[in-house]
């Protein structure tokens, strides 16, 4: 028999398992791959624990006490399956009707386990070609050297070799392909953009940040963005132009050339004379969300400046395991720079200082707050946003949240320094006053980068055993290895949520955390809804120019 009946069962429940609901709704593309990537990992496990157990001479079931053992257990195995089958269009659907998405198409099951048993025969021939490699060297070895030596070498052999090949050759040249790729998508030089003509602008002529080395990324955040007529239009008042700066990655190699960059552009177009100055992180790819540098230049009335340089052209998820210490080394050395002008500056003449980051950003920008040395002169505040599971400082956070609050949107002390948001709750729900300084996480309860836990794998994260917020399916379970392989398809769409949901974090939510932050001064509850109705419309990430 090709397939060992036992592994194929196990392999099955892991496929009923995964398709229970996570935190993103999954079409029937990435629910194939998942329901084929756990009935292989149910199959791989088992197989495993058989070498093992056959290895330790325990006894085994064999001949007709086996087939009649395998059919009792595969009655209910398959009635598990069927049923989840069946119901996994009402899961996925539970979680789409919570984000206002439409439900999935009738035939989404029938073509999603078409792709599963697809990609669980290419993962098993793949399994088997290994196999073959491990019995091919331990039969050579068993020529010179003891059949129990030569199992074991065999095996370290084989797995050394499979390593080499993923790390060397497939994930390697991966990273090349996708890096080759993000580059591409980049733009460098786009002769169908023309580069500004401001010199307050960067890009533009006198500018130190190079046009054709910018990246599109940071050509749609120069460019966009409201003007300061736009600002007057909808503040009734005078208005400044907001300064953007940013610096390419193609720019320098290096990063503290590139942060030498951004600094001198700062100080040629005065950053420092204006109110609020922003030391902004990108995410991997060089992105600046507008639907919160937008929001917050109206809430100030454009006397903003913000400054970020550019650190990777990877997705965020591929450069934070890939490139790990790039933003790392980037915003760091650029706050090195700022800081210490800023802290010089007379404290009546210089701005308000805040850090703010998004995703792979926040990670960065957390990175980049030292306490040692802001200790006696801080920055005003941060805005983290999405801040991915990894970050030291959001998890330190997390561990000092008050007995009963909720691990999703913890309290921390008595809410004076740090503070948490979501969508459903903003930041200043408790009516405490903030103190001398201000830090603020705006998370959602389904986004993955955020509650990712890698300990999922044997047992149920901290936020699945307490009660799920709103934008949580009420089906969620947890299941060892599959739940794993749940947060991990997460993770890889959890930009497919639509607005307000996920990873994709809504202007409205930004709106209120740059007025928690920052207290505008006279900024008024009528202005925050008139800026709501015009920001985060449509779908789209901005606010429109009106």
């Amino acid at each position: 028999m090709i397939f060992s009946v036992l592994p194929l069962l196990v392999g099955l429940v892991f496929a009923a398992a995964s398709l229970t609901p996570s935190l993103i709704p999954r079409d029937w593309l990435m629910q194939g791959l998942l329901v084929g990537g756990s009935l292989a990992a149910g199959y791989v496990i088992t197989q495993f624990v058989l070498a093992l157990w056959r290895a330790l001479e325990l006894p085994v079931l064999k001949g007709r006490p086996a087939r009649i053992a395998h059919a009792l257990l595969a009655v209910p195995v398959l009635v598990v399956f069927g049923r989840g089958v069946i119901l996994s269009g009402v899961w996925q659907n539970s979680i789409r009707s919570r984000m206002g998405m439409p439900d999935l198409e009738v035939n989404n099951t029938a073509k999603m386990l078409l792709l599963a048993l697809v990609v669980f025969l290419l993962l098993f021939v793949i399994g088997k070609a290994i196999e073959a490699l491990f019995h091919l060297l331990r039969l050579r070895l068993a020529r010179y050297i003891p059949a129990r030596s030569a199992n074991v070498l065999g095996l370290l052999l084989a797995a050394l070799i499979v390593v080499t090949l993923t790390r060397d050759g497939v994930v390697n040249g991966a990273m090349r392909i996708a890096d080759g790729s993000f580059v591409a998508a980049q733009h460098l030089t786009d002769p169908n953009v023309a580069p500004p003509t401001e010199p307050w602008q960067s890009g533009s002529a006198v500018s130190n940040s190079v046009w054709d080395l910018m990246g599109k990324p940071g050509r749609d955040f120069v460019l966009g963005g409201p003007r300061a007529s736009a600002i007057s239009a909808f503040t009734g008042r005078p208005a400044k132009e907001p300064l953007r700066i940013y610096i390419g990655l193609a720019q320098d190699r290096q990063p503290e050339a590139r942060a030498q960059l951004a600094f001198a552009e700062m100080l040629r177009v005065g950053a420092f004379d204006r109110k609020v100055l922003v030391v902004a992180s990108p995410t991997g790819t060089g992105w600046m969300d507008p639907a919160s540098y937008d929001a917050l230049e109206y809430i100030h009335g454009g006397d903003v400046a913000t400054v970020a340089v550019q650190y990777s052209y990877l997705m965020s998820p591929l450069a934070l395991i890939f490139e790990t210490e790039a933003g790392l080394d980037q915003i760091t050395a650029l706050m090195r720079l700022v800081y210490e002008h800023w802290r010089h500056l007379p404290a009546e003449q210089r701005p308000r200082l805040y850090l703010h980051g998004i995703s792979l950003g926040a990670w960065s920008s957390m990175h980049s707050f030292n306490p040692f040395q802001m200790m006696n002169e801080p920055v005003d505040g941060a805005f983290w946003v999405g801040p991915p599971f990894p970050s030291t400082l959001w998890r330190q956070a997390n561990a000092a949240r008050l007995p009963g609050s909720p691990f999703v949107l913890p309290e921390v002390d008595d809410s004076e320094v740090i503070r948490y948001a979501s969508q459903f709750q903003p930041p200043d729900r408790s009516g405490r006053p903030w103190g001398r300084l201000r830090m603020l996480f705006l998370q959602y309860a389904s986004d993955p980068i955020v509650f990712y836990d890698p300990t999922s794998l044997w047992r149920a994260p901290e936020w699945m055993r307490e009660p799920l917020a709103p934008d949580v399916s009420p089906r969620l379970s947890f299941t060892p290895v599959v739940t794993q392989l749940q947060l991990t398809v997460d993770m890889l769409v959890s930009t497919s949520a639509p607005p307000g949901f996920g990873h994709t974090y809504h202007a409205h939510d930004y709106i209120d955390g740059w007025i928690s932050v920052t207290d505008p001064e006279g900024w008024t509850a009528t202005e925050t809804e008139r800026l709501k109705s015009i920001c985060g419309q449509n779908g789209k990430y901005g606010c429109e120019n009106r």
